[in-house]
């Protein structure tokens, strides 16, 4: 008797993702459109976390942490896009997700929109630069 124990063929298989439809429903993240945005402040120190942008004509949203800010950034990031989420589940567009999320002076989280802060850029590269250059 051989001490060798047979190998499963399943093992050799090729496996193929295949994404399954559904999961929440959500803003595409990224449009080379014209976008409105706003800056994202640490409640706290005033630091700037990140940037909240949408553009309605690519049905686009999505929060940018600003690189210089690092993880608590990134983190508040899960806070932002959860309120995008639940826009989008009530089925509103996107500037009208990012006018209620900046009219709100203090939502839960760690950060809150910078008052005075609400800005056109040219598409969503330009909340990234923004986001890694400041």
């Amino acid at each position: 008797m051989s001490s060798e124990r047979p190998i499963n063929p399943r093992f050799a298989e090729d496996m193929r993702f295949q994404e399954a439809p559904g999961g929440p429903p959500r803003y595409r993240d990224w449009t080379d459109k014209p976008v409105q945005y706003f800056t994202v402040v640490d409640k706290q120190g005033g630091a700037i976390l990140g940037y909240l942008w949408a553009g309605d004509e690519d049905n686009a949203a999505a929060y940018e942490p600003r690189e210089a800010a690092g993880a608590r950034a990134v983190n508040e990031g899960g806070f932002w896009i959860r309120r995008l989420r639940n826009a989008k589940e009530r089925g509103i567009r996107p500037s009208q997700a990012l006018a209620e999320l900046y009219g709100d002076p203090e939502p839960a989280g760690k950060g809150r929109p910078l008052p005075g802060s609400l800005a056109d850029a040219p598409n969503a590269a330009a909340i990234e630069a923004l986001a890694k250059g400041d």
